[in-house]
């Protein structure tokens, strides 16, 4: 049986690390797919539980030298990070202080000035030996656990390129009674300051990657008060149970997901949904957790606690997205899997040939020191994940949930993008415009009629029949034989009566004449109203026309991606009239009209096969085939469940704006990961050459590959700062 389950990874210092620990777990049989990533230091692993369970997994992890544990909850809020990153500040400052003697007695050299307690060798090597093998502990250790599993990683390189430099300088210090120039101490210690310094600030910056899930963490109640026995209880938030009864006073958070039993008020949703303008609750209306409640007090019944709120699934969404690879990164991946054996043989080259041609031996260990501590393959690691854990992030911000790397690296490439109509480009909630009776039938009549047989049907329109209905404060009649059509309509038997409501292709199927009443029908289309038919015992009745209006946002957001460049096809099951007097309004040109549910995938297929990469928006039931077909499925939030989890994109706000807008943050996470990888390999292309042949110093090595992974992630960034 297939299980999904994370794991939190400690000790992965580099790519090589994480591309190692994910090659092994993928060779064991029983894992479908595992996933390891270096930015968030985790792994998502799917298994066939009946065959593997977790521990062995995690057993698995270890025997490579890693640590790793069940991902805990809140996970990005424990101590575990802080730890870290407070052990690695207090490291940095104990070496730096012990490191700043050794840099004041360079600078003073430089000036051809000595302090003989500065320069004196032997207090040097007082200096540097806690370094090395006590704040350097850390290199050695990992590296360690490394090569015991047979593999090799940045630490590796560390600790081969100090120890050269510390050894060598220790055989001429006591051995072969060298000059000081030729005694390196000061460049093993301040290789491991500046490296734990780059740690320091890259543990910082992949701290900052996360604030999107955090931010959206801090959003939850940590309390609700809860009617019990007549009396008003405050509990924790993890006691509430399904069926409740929560009270929400004025400027509380909103503890889980409800139905307004009684109140009314206005509820600020901007922090899940961007809106910024409350939004009036009154008597059955939804609320979602974590929104404020602004001025009145009302009571709830919860229907969705803990992982089942809105927000819960929100916050999985983006830690599945951010732990997901995108395809870019499998290139980066094959080649930090190689990179470290290849940098040790080439550092073996340089000292050998250095040494042949120059017959200097100092000259030989400096620059095989300069390879081993310039390549750094966790730039490689850093330039994928980073980027997709920030751009991810600023999509929540903003209402697009991206379910994966590959979504988000695909989403630019659209060159086609299909609407559904009803709920996505208009507002999904139609109303009866007129009724038209036949027959010496009243308009009473025909909406008794109708709105009795429309009460057992979930479409939309005719939920807006039967809301109509219900205003005439009349009883509705029983109905027998109930029969629902797909894309077509309903019929049944009133008293001993057929009756059908529906398309003129249902009227048409039955037999029943609707000939003498065409003009008037082609109008009524014309003016976008959609019109439904209600005949009884064969003969038509009567006529309601319902119209469903454009949502506000939707020729903004049209527009905006017409200006992109993007071919706009609206689909619908609707009728040829109707659909085009939309489209007109919200500036589509390509309508496909008339399509059954079940035929609205064929279409996305046809596409396809013209060498279009298409997008699919939807918000219904009947879209989520067409979603899942599409390159990209994107579904609106304010849709149902089925369309949410069928699709790769969600925007919660249900604004169409947010189709490009998700266009938009591609192209820029695509281009940061492009950038990320391009200055990652010409920097180990152009920085090992370089050191190779000489034209760098150890320190100066040191201090390239500290502040690479550093660049990288602050690169990433710089995300942050795009507008939607």
């Amino acid at each position: 049986m297939k299980k999904n389950d994370k794991l939190k990874i400690s000790g992965m210092t580099c790519a090589s690390c994480s591309s190692r620990i994910e090659r092994k777990l993928n060779k064991i049989d029983s894992v479908m797919e595992a996933n390891v990533n270096l930015a968030m230091e985790s792994a998502n692993i799917y298994y066939d539980e009946n065959k593997i369970n977790i521990n062995d997994l995690i057993s698995e992890i270890e025997k490579l030298g890693f640590q790793a544990e069940k991902l805990k909850k809140k996970s990005l809020n424990d101590n575990q990070r802080k730890d870290e990153l407070k052990n690695l500040k207090t490291l940095l400052i104990i070496s730096s202080f012990l490191s700043f003697p050794l840099v004041l007695s360079m600078l003073l050299m430089l000036f051809n000035k000595e302090f003989w307690y500065f320069t004196s060798p032997y207090f040097q090597l007082i200096l540097t030996t806690p370094i090395q093998f006590g704040i350097g502990f850390r290199f050695y250790k990992n590296a360690y656990h490394v090569l015991k599993s047979g593999s090799s990683n940045m630490d590796v390189l560390i600790s081969l390129g100090t120890t050269s430099a510390y050894l060598f300088s220790v055989y001429n210090l006591f051995f072969a009674k060298g000059s000081h120039e030729e005694i390196y101490f000061e460049s093993a210690a301040i290789i491991i300051t500046l490296i734990l310094l780059g740690k320091y600030l890259e543990a910082i910056a992949k701290n900052k990657t996360s604030d999107a899930i955090r931010k959206l963490m801090e959003l939850k109640a940590k309390t609700a008060i809860v009617l019990q026995n007549g009396l008003e209880i405050e509990i924790p938030i993890e006691k509430v149970l399904v069926g409740d009864t929560v009270i929400v006073k004025p400027g509380q958070t909103i503890p889980v997901d409800g139905i307004v039993l009684n109140g009314n008020s206005t509820v600020d949703e901007s922090m899940i949904t961007g809106e910024s303008v409350p939004v009036e609750k009154k008597e059955s209306d939804e609320v979602i957790g974590a929104t404020i409640n602004k001025f009145g007090t009302f009571q709830i019944t919860a229907k969705k606690i803990g992982k089942d709120t809105v927000l819960s699934q929100i916050i999985k969404m983006v830690e599945e997205a951010q732990g997901s690879k995108a395809p870019i990164q499998k290139l980066a991946d094959r080649v930090a899997g190689i990179f470290v054996p290849v940098v040790v043989i080439i550092a073996i080259i340089t000292f050998t040939l250095w040494y042949i041609i120059s017959k200097d031996l100092n000259n030989a260990v400096v620059n095989m020191v300069s390879v081993l501590v310039i390549a750094c393959p966790c730039a490689l690691g850093l330039a994928t994940p980073t980027a997709i854990m920030v751009g991810t992030g600023k999509g929540a911000e903003n209402g697009i949930l991206i379910k994966g790397g590959e979504h988000l690296e695909k989403v630019f490439m659209l060159d086609t993008i299909v609407f559904d109509k009803t709920g996505t480009i208009t507002k999904g909630e139609p109303e009866v415009v007129e009724i038209i009776p036949f027959d010496n039938m009243s308009e009473t009549d025909i909406l008794t009629y109708t709105a009795s047989i429309e009460k057992y049907s979930e479409h939309p329109i005719g939920s807006a029949i039967y809301k109509k209905g219900k205003q005439l404060n009349k009883d509705l009649y029983t109905i027998d034989n109930f029969s629902a059509i797909p894309g077509k309509g309903i019929s049944g038997n009133i008293s001993n009566k057929n009756i059908f409501v529906g398309t003129k292709n249902l009227l048409k199927e039955e037999g029943i004449n609707i000939k003498e009443h065409e003009n008037l029908i082609h109008k009524l289309e014309k003016e976008g109203k959609t019109v439904i038919f209600m005949a009884l015992d064969n003969s038509l009745k009567g006529i309601i026309t319902v119209a469903d209006t454009v949502k506000e946002s939707s020729k903004n957001g049209i527009c905006k991606l017409k200006d992109m460049g993007i071919d706009i096809y609206m689909l619908t099951g609707d009728n040829k009239n109707t659909a085009q007097f939309i489209g007109k309004q919200v500036g589509i040109d390509n309508i496909i009209a008339e399509v059954l549910p079940e035929n609205k995938k064929d279409v996305i297929e046809k596409l396809k096969k013209e060498g279009k990469i298409v997008g699919m928006v939807g918000d219904g039931i009947n879209d989520a085939p067409a979603l899942t077909i599409a390159d990209i499925g994107i579904s609106i939030g304010t849709g149902t469940d089925i369309a949410i989890e069928a699709s790769d994109i969600t925007l919660i706000k249900g604004d169409l704006k947010g189709v490009a807008d998700s266009i938009f943050l591609s192209k820029k996470t695509m281009k940061k990961i492009k950038q990320n990888l391009f200055w990652a390999f010409i920097y180990n292309t152009v920085g090992i050459p370089f050191a190779a042949f000489g034209f760098l110093s150890p320190i100066i090595a040191g201090s390239a590959m500290a502040f690479s992974s550093v660049s990288v992630v602050t690169n990433s960034l710089s995300l942050k700062k795009i507008k939607l």
